[in-house]
């Protein structure tokens, strides 16, 4: 991914955030950063303060990280975000790895 190749891991999430979106923006590619996602009880769409770090062709949920190791916290955060939005697809990504290969993780809501 361009942004891991130029700068590498070590960094905070919200420069590889930042980066991101601009590189998304160059591509043409539709997201929006800072995601809000209610949650749904009963009849209404309740703000609990979640936010997805992106939200990729309104389909695809991503959430960045810049930690030593994934954990399973992480995991289940944005596996939480897909099941309250009725998403199916999610990406984590952590920056903080030397081969970035090594730091994606691709989820998948069952619904």
């Amino acid at each position: 991914m361009e942004v891991h190749k130029n700068l590498g891991p070590g960094l905070l999430e919200s420069t590889y955030s930042q980066c991101l979106a601009y590189e998304l923006n160059m591509s043409g590619i539709n997201f929006k950063l800072e995601y809000p996602i209610p949650v749904k009880y009963k009849t209404v769409n309740i703000d609990c303060s979640y936010r997805a770090d992106f939200m990729v062709e309104n389909e695809i949920i991503v959430e960045i990280k810049s930690v030593k190791e994934l954990l399973p916290i992480h995991e289940a955060q944005l596996l939480t975000y897909l099941k309250i939005s009725d998403k199916k697809l999610g990406l984590l990504i952590n920056f903080n790895v030397k081969l970035l290969k090594k730091g994606l993780k691709r989820i998948v809501n069952k619904l």
